[in-house]
């Protein structure tokens, strides 16, 4: 009798660990953009939006390395695209910050253009839930959603 209850827990263990194995979740670890101007590229991610690099294995001059603000989730810049091309709004990556209006000086004073949700130039989008967003283009063209969401 104890032998059939040793093999049943173990099979419900061997069960489980496979349905665990099964199931593993992936996270993100980083993005990586492909741009045509690296140091204009830098100038932005840099200088406006204030991310900061983290070391990069190729120190070939054309890649640069940005932390995402979590451990270990990083953004790669990769410089070699021969020309912009146009991107879809929907498909963006979004920073978060304190004040959606503090930031909305920094890119005025930039003279960068930003837009709320229905493309309304200079306007902020206040979603439902009370998050303030905006959207704006790298110089490569690629689209951002900076918002205050906590």
């Amino acid at each position: 009798m104890q032998q059939k209850i040793l093999v049943v827990l173990l099979m419900v263990t061997l069960s489980q660990a496979s349905q665990a194995q099964s199931k593993a979740k992936v996270r993100i670890n980083h993005t990586a953009i492909y741009v045509k101007d690296l140091k204009a590229t830098k100038a932005f991610y840099e200088g406006v939006l204030g991310l900061d690099t983290i070391p990069e294995p190729f120190h070939d001059g054309k890649h640069v390395w940005y932390s995402m603000g979590y451990p270990g989730v990083s953004m790669h810049v990769i410089q070699g695209a021969t020309e912009k091309k146009e991107y879809y709004k929907n498909q963006h990556t979004c920073f978060s910050l304190e004040s959606v209006e503090a930031f909305t000086k920094i890119l005025e004073k930039n003279k960068i253009p930003y837009e709320d949700v229905a493309g309304k130039k200079n306007a902020i989008t206040t979603r439902i839930d009370g998050v303030k967003q905006i959207w704006l283009q790298d110089p490569d063209g690629y689209w951002i959603e900076v918002n205050d969401a906590k």
